[in-house]
Formats: C-alpha cells, sequence, structure tokens
C-alpha cells in the first residue's frame, strides 16, 4: 500500500494534504518518512512508513493528534475555483483525450462485458456481495464447497441456494 505521499510522487494524486492537527499546527502524517528523499545508502525513503522507534514515536505523535479536514476542504473549493474559471467543453475535452485508452478499451468489449456483468450479479457476484456485506465480521465468504456440491447436484441459482451458502 502506497502512502499520499509516496502517490503523489508517482502522480497518482495532485497533493497530499495534512489533515492531522497537532497543537494549533497541522503536521504531515508521523507514521511515514516526509522530511527526507534518500536513506544513507541512496534509497528513495521519503512517502515510506517509518519503522523501530520512528514508528513508535510516530504513533505517540498520531495519538496526539486530531483530525481537522478543513485543510482537506480548503484545497479541494481551490481546486473547484480553479476548474470554474475555465471553460467546460475544453475540460470534458482534456478528460476524454486523458481517458481515451480507457474508453477505446470499453468500446472494444462493452457488449460482452454488460453481459459477463449481468450474468454474474444474479449468480456468483450476488452471493458474494451478500456474504461481504451480511456476515459476521471475520467470515464474509461463502461456503464455496456447499455451493459447489449444490451446483453439481442441479440445484438452480436462486434464493434458496444463496440462503444455503451465506456465512451466519
Amino acid at each position: 500500500m502506497w502512502s499520499a505521499y509516496e502517490a503523489k510522487t508517482l502522480g497518482l494524486i495532485t497533493e497530499a494534504v495534512p489533515v492531522l492537527k497537532v497543537g494549533d499546527k497541522f503536521v504531515r502524517n508521523p507514521m511515514v518518512v516526509t522530511d527526507c528523499w534518500l536513506d544513507d545508502s541512496g534509497a528513495v525513503v521519503y512517502g515510506k512508513s517509518k519503522t523501530g522507534d520512528a514508528r513508535k514515536a510516530g504513533k505517540e505523535t498520531l495519538a496526539g493528534g486530531t483530525v481537522d479536514l478543513t485543510p482537506l476542504d480548503n484545497y479541494v473549493n481551490s481546486m473547484c475555483t480553479k476548474l470554474m474559471y475555465l471553460m467546460p467543453d475544453c475540460i470534458n475535452k482534456t478528460l476524454n483525450s486523458l481517458r481515451k485508452k480507457k474508453l477505446e478499451h470499453w468500446d472494444r468489449n462493452q457488449q460482452s462485458n454488460r453481459d459477463w456483468l449481468g450474468l454474474n450479479m444474479m449468480t456468483e457476484a450476488k452471493a458474494g456481495f451478500r456474504a461481504f456485506n451480511e456476515g459476521p465480521k471475520g467470515n464474509r465468504e461463502v461456503d464455496f464447497i456447499k455451493l459447489r456440491r449444490m451446483l453439481s447436484e442441479g440445484h438452480p441459482w436462486d434464493d434458496e441456494l444463496l440462503d444455503a451458502i451465506l456465512p451466519r
């Protein structure tokens, strides 16, 4: 899992906004390295999780702070304001250009993907989503063995089958 600072370095997000308030000051995530780019060996450490004593100190800082999303709200508002002062159709053109490869892939595969999703939401995905949503913590998977047995006996995908395989 990447930290927000690693994600920013990789260009996945535009900004990592500190929201942890310690005293009257907003601080960066104390659980990750944000004060240097490289370690003594030359490895990139910026945004990586801290370890050892530095991690313990980070946990203490985290526990002593409070989360205040005001800076994030302000950043989002400033981004929205920038977009507000641009031509709407130009923004649409830019977004469509950025999404071109994804759209081309979707256009080539849309019908089979819709068919698969429609079928799957009546069967396996429906069972999986319900198991995750309704199952108790630590037991959120269907009974795969019972599912295979029931299907091999010719049982249809119906509410009776779903109820039989859902975790309780």
